[in-house]
């Protein structure tokens, strides 16, 4: 297998990027973890933290044999759109392509045969081999798709309006930024024939009607589809959440979102590798150990109802109920985002958190983010 040197820029990202998914996975599997104040939200990201290394992991199998890898290196950090469509392209055809290419044993012995009669390197069958180890995992692995369909994890009743309420998660690789992103949300759900199932008499949700958690799409499925179709449109980075919540709203009468929440991945910092921040760089180029020399941070922005509009009957028209969504018009950057509030978050390792330090710009570098240091396999925040 053709190796490059693992001082090379390639290796460099692939070993720094995958430090940094390490890191977070540590930080949101910690329940003492600022995230866990968000409930499901650290399970719910774990998740897609597992399709990004799977992702990760294909790529740089795909370079084994393919020379095809671009990074937004002037703006997010992580592979460009067309990176995530190749893959997902792949692992459509992986079963008919792998069909094509003989078995692991058949060509590890033909790979010998040829080293012994032709005293020379077999390179297209070393190609054949990679080609293929590139194919079982994207075959076997879950990876972060243009779209990670919606799935709902929890399902509960709202005593105040005898209503059921749905937590549902999806994830997409936004094509114009280059960012991967998961979307939650907590939707009540009015359909009179949902009502009569889910909720009992006592205002709790029905005990005789059993709901194999998680459930693949909205667990209303008479809507299911429809919502797969609605999350498809509506989630561009460049849509505010005010927008993804209010389309939401409109679109279905019986769907009553009570909290959207986005969290974007990014950007990340590597040295010697992205350009979007010259004087981190430049400081993250000193640190020593060149696995440490990064910065991955990442967005929390909410979205939730303040009051809902009732619905109106009457002779000639009538009107849904409707959502009324509060957004932060004291803060000047919640305003911006269409928010009700946000967090900036940031992770470093404890060696490039030094030098920062040293260099006088850790209060500049990560002012408005709440800083997270990794350090001998734990992560302190609030430093």
């Amino acid at each position: 297998m053709t190796m490059m040197p693992q001082d090379s820029p390639v290796e460099r990202y692939f070993a720094s990027i995958r430090a940094a998914l390490d890191g977070l996975d540590v930080f949101l599997r910690d329940d003492r973890s600022p995230l866990y104040k968000h409930g499901l939200v650290a399970q719910v990201v774990t998740g897609y933290v597992e399709r990004l290394e799977t992702s990760f992991e294909c790529w740089r199998h795909h370079l084994d044999y393919a020379k095809s890898f671009r990074i937004s290196r002037a703006e997010s950090g992580f592979p460009v759109f067309q990176n995530v469509l190749e893959l997902e392209n792949d692992r459509s055809t992986a079963k008919t392509r792998l069909a094509e290419i003989a078995d692991p044993d058949t060509l590890r012995d033909e790979m010998a045969d040829f080293i012994l009669r032709h005293k020379a390197f077999p390179k297209d069958l070393q190609r054949s081999m990679a080609e293929r180890l590139y194919l079982e995992r994207v075959q076997e692995g879950q990876v972060f798709s243009p779209l990670v369909l919606p799935e709902t994890i929890k399902v509960s009743v709202n005593p105040k309006t005898m209503r059921p309420y749905y937590m549902v998660h999806w994830g997409a690789f936004d094509g114009a930024s280059n960012l991967p992103m998961v979307y939650t949300a907590m939707v009540e759900d009015s359909s009179p024939e949902i009502v009569k199932m889910l909720v009992g008499r006592d205002g709790k949700l029905n005990s005789s009607v059993e709901i194999p958690l998680p459930v693949g799409g909205l667990l209303n499925p008479k809507l299911a589809r429809e919502f797969d179709a609605f999350v498809e449109r509506n989630s561009a980075y460049s849509l505010s959440l005010t927008t993804i919540a209010t389309n939401m709203d409109k679109d279905f009468d019986d769907l009553h979102p009570k909290q959207v929440r986005r969290i974007v991945l990014g950007p990340f910092y590597s040295a010697g590798i992205t350009e979007h921040n010259r004087r981190v760089n430049d400081i993250l180029e000193k640190v020593a150990n060149p696995a440490n020399a990064w910065l991955l941070t990442w967005t929390i922005q909410d979205i939730f109802s303040k009051a809902e509009k009732p619905a109106r009957k009457g002779l000639w028209s009538s009107e849904p109920a409707r959502e009324e969504f509060h957004i932060e018009t004291d803060d000047l950057d919640a305003a911006r985002m269409g928010v009700s509030a946000y967090e900036n978050h940031a992770l470093i390792p404890h060696e490039a958190y030094q030098a920062l330090y040293a260099a006088g710009e850790t209060q500049s570098v990560f002012a408005g983010y709440q800083t997270h240091v990794i350090s001998g396999g734990e992560v302190i925040s609030d430093v």
